[in-house]
């Protein structure tokens, strides 16, 4: 623990202990930031209060700086970024149980930055992530998002990291309990799955991971960038695919079946039966993918959509209909996918190492967004994942 570390709430401080500052990075419009102090938060009896130490950047991130929104959701006051973090436990509240197994002061912890009302429906039934009273980090109309000094949660949306888990890996549990979502909850997947996965950004990347880690048979990647599918290859997919070109007056249908039939036949994948399609996951939100994946997934297999796109689009639904193809929606993550994203990088069957590509200090965060809103740096090197430090 450090020395500055706040004391248990109602533990007397000692003579001359102040808490430091809690500067922010915030958002007062769309490419307009700036560093503002922001009160300390105050604890009710179920709250922990984290010492920010990592923050990564995520897609939504750079919408809201580069457009001022995130699909429908647009920002109305400033906000504070970021809710990709890890950090240390400095003040636990009153009704914390003490004991073998409880948080602690000074443990290192990801966070889960979605709070719900735990009340209705959706939250008493296990799908806490679709409450309609969610509040969530750095998503309006919450102001509060974690590029700050300190942040508070409820206790039970901390987790807490072993200690082969860096700090700057624990910032990477929330990406990668949205693959573990996609993957795992909504996608079933089982060992000798054979995925097929659109997007090669971090998500995806993320995506691919996981069902590597879980025993897929084989992983297909599809991106129309090179370097990225590059990548992919070489850290958790077994194929990569750059779509073919869209013929000029071909429908956009048309093309995606056309493209789906090339890439199955890229690869010897059979339309159905055994080594045909399980699973697919679209991180890219571009109607195009979403009609390949459905037009190359299976007889009787799943689709699950994680990425954001055009709020409507055309899809094929009547192969979806007599062939019994299963959508699925995967809205951020729910109930398990941390611990299970902490214990595939625990074991080892998830490596985030090679997707960190950049780090940056506190003061230089609109450097960070501004590399990740180009996709490479000023030395021509791409970018998968900025992860900034917190105040020093």
């Amino acid at each position: 623990m450090s020395s500055h570390a706040i004391l248990p709430e109602g533990t007397p401080h000692p003579a001359g202990f102040k808490p430091k500052d809690n500067p922010a990075f915030i958002l007062y419009d769309k490419l307009k930031t700036g560093y503002e102090e922001q009160p300390i938060p105050e604890l009710g009896p179920d709250e922990v209060l984290i010492e920010i130490k990592k923050t990564g950047i995520c897609g939504s991130d750079v919408h809201f700086y580069n457009t001022g929104a995130m699909g429908l959701v647009a920002l109305e006051e400033p906000m504070c970024l970021g809710h990709e973090s890890a950090g240390i436990i400095v003040q636990l509240g009153s009704n914390n149980v003490v004991g073998k197994g409880a948080l602690q002061l000074g443990d290192k912890v990801a966070l889960e930055p979605g709070v719900t009302c735990r009340m209705c429906t959706d939250c008493r039934g296990g799908c806490y992530q679709i409450c309609e009273h969610m509040v969530f980090a750095a998503y309006p109309p919450s102001r509060g998002g974690t590029l700050q000094r300190y942040y508070k949660l409820p206790a039970d949306l901390v987790y807490r990291l072993p200690s082969s888990v860096a700090l700057e890996y624990g910032a990477m549990m929330e990406p990668l309990s949205v693959a573990v979502h996609a993957v795992a909850n909504k996608g079933g997947m089982k060992t000798g799955y054979n995925v097929l996965i659109f997007g090669a950004g971090p998500v995806g990347l993320l995506a691919m991971a996981v069902a590597k880690g879980m025993g897929a048979n084989r992983i297909v990647g599809v991106d129309n960038n090179r370097e990225r599918l590059d990548f992919a290859k070489g850290y958790a997919a077994t194929d990569v695919y750059i779509p073919i070109k869209q013929n000029e007056n071909e429908s956009r249908p048309q093309y995606s079946v056309r493209a789906a039939s090339d890439l199955l036949l890229s690869f010897g994948i059979p339309p159905r039966g055994p080594g045909s399609i399980d699973l697919v996951v679209d991180a890219t939100g571009a109607e195009v993918c979403i009609q390949m994946g459905l037009n190359a997934v299976k007889p009787g297999g799943t689709y699950v959509q994680t990425g954001f796109g055009p709020p409507d689009i055309q899809i094929p639904m009547f192969r979806v209909t007599t062939n019994e193809i299963t959508i699925k929606g995967g809205w951020r993550y729910g109930n398990g996918d941390y611990p299970l994203a902490i214990d595939l990088v625990n074991r080892g069957l998830v490596n985030l190492q090679p997707l960190l590509t950049h780090t940056f200090k506190f003061k230089d965060a609109l450097e960070a967004f501004e590399i990740t809103k180009a996709g490479r740096d000023k030395d021509g090197k791409f970018v998968i994942k900025c992860v900034i430090d917190g105040p020093e």
